[in-house]
């Protein structure tokens, strides 16, 4: 079933009947009958309502297939280029990875959350050496910050690469685990 069509094809309406329209031989559009197919083979009955349809057992809307974990070896690479595009883009590679890759795996969770954490606190320090660059000192808490963002990063991404988990130093925990 394609995004934003019917359950049960194109010629029925939501309710599951037929609209109306006659066709040669009783045959309808793709072999389909009258009422439809429901996703996962499930017919409307006792289960839980979802969005207008009754899918027992079933937490993903129709046509939703559920993330599928990655491989150690692809697991260790998007972990590995969560840390590196941290050090170039700060908060915004690791908050993508950490969206989009979080329930794919065990590793690249852990990694990706905390790589988030570590640029996060990174980010409140530009920001804190931003205001006080107006008194002189701010500067040097900026080149202090992009040279631990620099070291940890390359730390934390052969980390990475070797399969270990990685703990960055001087990092606030917003994210738990």
């Amino acid at each position: 079933m394609s995004y934003g069509q019917e359950p049960g094809g194109p010629e029925q309406h939501r309710d599951g009947k037929p609209d109306g329209r006659q066709y040669p031989g009783g045959q309808y559009p793709g072999g389909q009958q009258p009422g439809g197919q429901y996703p996962g083979g499930q017919q409307p009955g006792n289960g839980q309502q979802y969005g207008g349809w009754e899918r027992p057992g079933q937490q993903y809307p129709a046509g939703y297939q559920p993330p599928q974990p990655m491989t150690p070896e692809d697991q260790r690479l998007w972990a590995t280029l969560t840390h590196v595009g941290g050090i170039f883009f700060n908060i915004l590679v690791p908050l993508v990875a950490y969206l989009v890759l979080r329930d794919r795996g065990q590793f690249v969770r852990e990694h990706t959350r905390v790589a988030l954490n570590f640029h996060i606190t990174m980010a409140i320090a530009y920001f804190a050496g931003g205001l006080t660059s107006v008194l002189g000192v701010g500067f040097l808490v900026i080149a202090a910050a992009a040279i631990v963002s620099i070291v940890f990063g390359i730390m934390a991404a052969i980390a990475a690469n070797q399969g270990q988990f990685y703990k960055y130093p001087l990092s606030i925990e917003f994210i738990k685990p």
